[in-house]
């Protein structure tokens, strides 16, 4: 990142010195079309000279940079120091297996992406919060967002991620749609029922007007019969009374 940026920052400042030359030379030549006399001077501008910036310290992981850039009108020099983390991230981790840490000097080395997709590989996947061995695999599943961005493994868990969380929705999907059929299916039985149960008690209404008319019919037939006993009753009941009479 440190590089880039020194290097986009260098272009500009030699965009910036052409910019100026150009128009230096517009300017002088401008003057020489307008004056008549000029005045030269044979002097040669000092060259600007790049710092030598020396790390002396071997134990230190840093590396120097620097550059100068000299034109007729004006010269810059400058110089950097970039860090190197994983040179860095080595000698942590030599320091840390040195005094006995050896799971520490493990997970530093697997805040390198590319270390950590070998342990993963070799079946040996990095610590993970004091966890080791099979307990840190499960553990690294659950938490994929905590491995390093640029592993290949943390991509692949990525995708797979994503694939079930697709399924998950296509199910959820799914399990409405049958939900809602179901309930269609339910809606439908229950207005079938409904009717069924209109149905029949419309039946049974009309049987029982039925049964009334035929108890009805049926008390009527009974009272013209015996009405009509009455009737015969009375016919041989006179005639008998007048004879017994007449004896």
């Amino acid at each position: 990142m440190i590089k880039r940026i020194f290097f986009w920052f260098m272009l500009a400042v030699f965009a910036l010195l052409f910019i100026f030359v150009i128009q230096a030379k517009e300017v002088s030549a401008a003057d020489s079309n307008t004056v008549s006399s000029t005045v030269v001077t044979d002097k040669s501008v000092p060259t600007a000279s790049a710092p030598s910036v020396v790390v002396n310290n071997s134990d230190v992981c840093k590396s120097a940079a620097a550059a100068s850039v000299q034109t007729q009108v004006l010269g810059i020099a400058t110089g950097i120091t970039i860090t190197d983390k994983n040179c860095e991230r080595i000698k942590l981790a030599r320091s840390l297996y040195g005094m006995g840490m050896k799971v520490a000097a493990i997970s530093t080395l697997c805040i390198d992406a590319r270390v950590f997709d070998s342990m993963w590989m070799a079946g040996t996947p990095c610590p993970f919060m004091g966890k080791i061995g099979n307990e840190a695999l499960e553990a690294w599943n659950k938490n994929v967002e905590l491995i390093p961005e640029d592993s290949d493994i943390r991509a692949i868990k990525e995708v797979e991620i994503a694939e079930k969380e697709l399924e998950a929705k296509k199910a959820a999907i799914l399990l409405k749609k049958k939900i809602k059929a179901q309930e269609e299916k339910d809606k439908v039985e229950a207005a079938r029922l409904k009717e069924e149960e209109r149905l029949r008690v419309k039946e049974e209404k009309r049987q029982k007007k039925i049964e009334l008319k035929k108890r009805k019919a049926i008390a009527e037939k009974r009272r013209e019969r015996s009405a009509d006993g009455d009737k015969k009753k009375g016919t041989w009941v006179l005639p008998l009374a007048a004879l017994i009479f007449l004896l």
